[in-house]
Parts: structure tokens; sequence; C-alpha cells
């Protein structure tokens, strides 16, 4: 009984609520700013990475401010020489050239400025990420009606990985042995991957031979009417890429990628379920109509089964959610690098997506948001971006159906923000809906052409940043939705 009455005893009695002061380190300010004033060369140890919102205390931060502006301007930032750009304040019962010659007294050695600043830097992103933090407490209490919790998930996500990419302290100048030494290493992986190819390998030999393979950064544009195959085409060339994903754990403990790929697919028009079933028809040779019928064998079953079975474990990540913004779109895309990896993205396709803000007036301005937006997110994550697109339809109207960069529908973006333009071209496709009269002299001809085109694809590539434009022909078989390369050596283009 004792025991419950000092319970509430406690729960009655008034509770101190205690205040946790945000990290910091005055001490390590004051000495970084008197080694800066004593020697102006330890600024450039540390003006790569720090600013002067990075300091704690608002004086601190002034200090830091002018001293570089003098500094860059060639100029000689020391106490005495700054004191007339601070003005009076009440440093603690010192005047402003006291506190600034007790900063010099305190000073810490050039040689450890850059681990003094590195503290300071570290220091003010935990406090940024304390202010993150309490945003997303406050936002989440006050529920604005404006904002639902999915934007404030993204808007969060968005601001960590900014300041998880963005304190890094590798800028500047570098000796150029050392670039030797990454581009050495550089060849060394490309010998390693398949094909001995500077980029991630496609599986399609004859346009790795083009293309290099899919380079890191770069936006790729895949484009073609609708019948084409440019999904069929997208999906072959990143399954092969997960197929042949190879990793190793570097000395540092992090995995890095050896061979292949690991693959994120945001699939905007068809759901997970019809893109699996895509690749399964793929893999295992058996049409998906039959698949979704039931209508096969047990010899089929069996063919499909030893390829799902093969599927399991393979690294590829599927994102079905239809109409999602291009800033959910780099929000989802960061989350999967960081959790999971990423090598290659791919996108089905661009003119589902929608901007950051609902511009129905003006789609073509949306577009190029949306394009500007993929170019960025390729050169922020390192990776490959393949991003489908729809044609325009004056292609119907011309002779010659083959695509040109002209055809690019909505906006001249896709064409300027693009790094490589491939284009997707079936002749048979065009063929069988021109079928004359049989028995005439034309169907005669028509039968020739179709069996000429039969099972070929072209694929134009319209524009390409690091490389040769041409065309590359595959083969493709429309029943099980695969493109291969052509077997017949006189076929392989040759590169000059």
């Amino acid at each position: 009984m004792a025991t419950v009455e000092a319970l509430i005893q406690r729960a009655s009695a008034p509770q101190e609520r205690a205040y946790r002061v945000p990290p910091a380190n005055v001490e390590a300010e004051q000495a970084l700013l008197g080694a800066i004033l004593i020697n102006n060369d330890a600024f450039d140890r540390v003006s790569d990475f720090l600013r002067s919102e990075h300091f704690v205390e608002e004086i601190h931060r002034r200090i830091y401010e002018i001293a570089g502006t003098m500094i860059r301007q060639g100029k000689l930032a020391t106490p005495i020489t700054l004191k007339t750009f601070l003005g009076e304040h009440d440093l603690g019962g010192m005047t402003v050239p006291q506190y600034l010659a007790r900063l010099a007294t305190e000073a810490t050695t050039i040689i450890n400025a850059y681990d003094y600043g590195r503290s300071i830097y570290d220091l003010a992103l935990r406090r940024e990420l304390i202010g993150i933090g309490e945003d997303v407490v406050n936002v989440a209490y006050d529920a604005p009606v404006d904002s639902s919790p999915r934007e404030q998930i993204e808007e969060a996500e968005r601001r960590l990985y900014q300041i998880a990419e963005g304190g890094r302290y590798d800028g500047g100048f570098q000796r150029f042995s050392d670039a030797l030494k990454i581009a050495v290493d550089m060849a060394a992986k490309a010998y390693e991957r398949e094909g001995s190819l500077s980029g991630i390998a496609t599986g399609l030999h004859d346009l790795d031979r083009y293309m290099g393979g899919l380079q890191a950064s770069d936006l790729v544009i895949l484009a073609g009417r609708p019948g084409m195959g440019k999904t069929a085409l997208a999906t072959n060339i990143a399954f092969n890429i997960a197929r042949a994903y190879e990793g190793r754990t570097r000395a540092d403990g992090v995995m890095e990628t050896v061979n292949g790929g690991i693959v994120g697919f945001f699939s905007l028009e068809m759901s997970a379920e019809q893109l699996a079933t895509r690749i399964i028809a793929e893999q295992s040779s058996v049409a998906s109509y039959k698949i979704r019928r039931g209508d096969i064998t047990e010899g089929d079953f069996r063919r499909v089964a030893d390829a799902v079975t093969e599927m399991q474990s393979i690294p590829f990540y599927i994102d079905q959610t239809g109409g999602i913004s291009i800033a959910q779109l780099t929000a989802r895309a960061r989350r999967l690098k960081r959790q999971k990896g990423l090598d290659l993205l791919v996108i089905d396709y661009l003119q589902l997506l929608s901007g950051s803000k609902s511009r129905n007036d003006n789609r073509v301005q949306e577009l190029t948001e949306i394009t500007t937006g993929l170019k960025a997110l390729a050169k922020e994550l390192a990776v490959p971006i393949l991003a489908l697109s729809q044609l325009s339809r004056q292609v119907e109207s011309r002779d010659d159906k083959r695509p040109q960069l002209s055809d690019l529908r909505e906006s001249g973006s896709i064409e300027q923000d693009a790094d490589v333009v491939l284009f997707v071209y079936r002749e048979e496709y065009y063929l069988k809906n021109r079928e004359p009269r049989p028995g005439t002299q034309e169907h005669i001809d028509w039968m020739t052409q179709m069996e000429s085109a039969h099972g070929r694809a072209e694929v134009i590539i319209g524009k390409q940043r690091h490389g040769p434009t041409g065309t590359v022909e595959l083969q493709f078989d429309a029943e099980v939705t695969r493109f291969s390369s052509i077997a017949r050596e006189d076929t392989i283009p040759e590169i000059r």
C-alpha cells in the first residue's frame, strides 16, 4: 500500500522538464578562427566544406564570413584588420578587439585546422538533423489541411538525402597521379565487366558495341510509336542487367557492383504482375497470353517453373504506382539506392509522370521540369536512367516511318536533356496493316517484303553525346516479346 501512495505522490509532484542543448563546440570554433587569424592558409584547409552558418555563435559566423571575404580578395585577415568590420558587440565583458586577440592567443595550429573544421561541420549536421526531426513532429501534430502525410515524408526524405550527400570533403584539386590511379581502376573494372565495357552491358551485344554499355549519370531516352516494343526492349535490358549482377564487398565493408547491376523499374502503365508475366514469357519461351490463360502443356509449365526459380534471387525491384510526380519518383529512387543499392533506373513511361505542381495549362513546361529533374537525378545517384517516351503521330503521316528527333512528343527538352536517344522501329508492324489484295503482283511483292522484315527490329541511335549515331538491327520474337542480337556475322555493325 505504501508503494501505491508513493507512486501517487510522485505523479502529483511537479516534474522538472529536462531541456537538452543542441550539440556544439564553441572552443573548437574559437580555436579554428584563431588559427585562421594567425595564418590565413588555415582558411584554405576548410573553405571547401565549411560555411559561416555551420558555426553556432553569431559572432563566430561574422568573423568567419568577413575573414573569408578578405582572404578571397587577397587581403590579410588579422585581429587588427577585422575589427573595423565587426562593429560593437557585448562579448561577456570583452570588446571586439579583445575577443579577437583572445582567439589568436588560443589558436590551434594550421595542421589541426581541417580536423577542427570537420568537427564543427559534423556538429552542424547534427543540429540540422534535430531541426528536421522537430519539423516532422510539429507538422505531424499541426496536420495542415494542404499537406498530406505522404508529402511530409517525401520532404523529410529530400532534406535527409540532401544532408547525406552534401557533406563531402573530397572536392578541390587533386594530384594527377591520383587521377591516373582512378583511370586505371576504371579500366580494370571495365576489363572485369562482361564485354569489357565502360558502362553496364545491356545484354544486346551489337547495341553495346555502339554505346559501350549504359553509362553512369546518363539520361537515355527510348522512344517509339505504340506497338514497336519499347516496354519489351526496356524490360529485356533491365532483366539482362539484373540477371548478370555480381557484387563484392570492399575492404571498407561497402558492397560494390562488379558486373550487371541492381535495377529499379517504375512501371507507371503496367502492373507488377503484367511485367513479371512478360519477363517469364521471355525467359521461358512460353507466350505470355498462354501463361495468363493457363493454356500450357506440362513441358511449358516446367520451363516456366525453371525460369521463375532462376529469377527469384535477382536484384530487380518494381514500383507499379501510377501517376506519381517527379518529386515522388526522386524520393523513391533515393530510398532504393540507400536501402538496396541501385545501378540502373527504368521509367515506363515519361508522359505518365507529372510535375511537382499541376500545370494542366502548359504540358510543355511540365515535361521540361520532368526531363530536367531526371537528368539531375541521374547525376545525383550516378546511375544511368532509361526513360521510355511516346512519339508524336506525325510519324504516321510520312512514307518512311522511321522516327526522327523531331518526333519526340510534347517538348524539345527531351532531346536537349537526354545524353542518348534511341528509337525502336519495326517495319513488319506497318507492313501487316498494308496487305494488298491476294493474287496481285502487289501482294507477291508484299509477301517478299514481309518475309524480309519478319522478326526484325531496328534500334536507331538518334543522338549519343559521347559516341556515334547509327542503326542496330535486332531479332524480335513478338510471341514472347524478346529482343536479341542477330547471330549472322554480316549484320554486325562495324564501328570505325
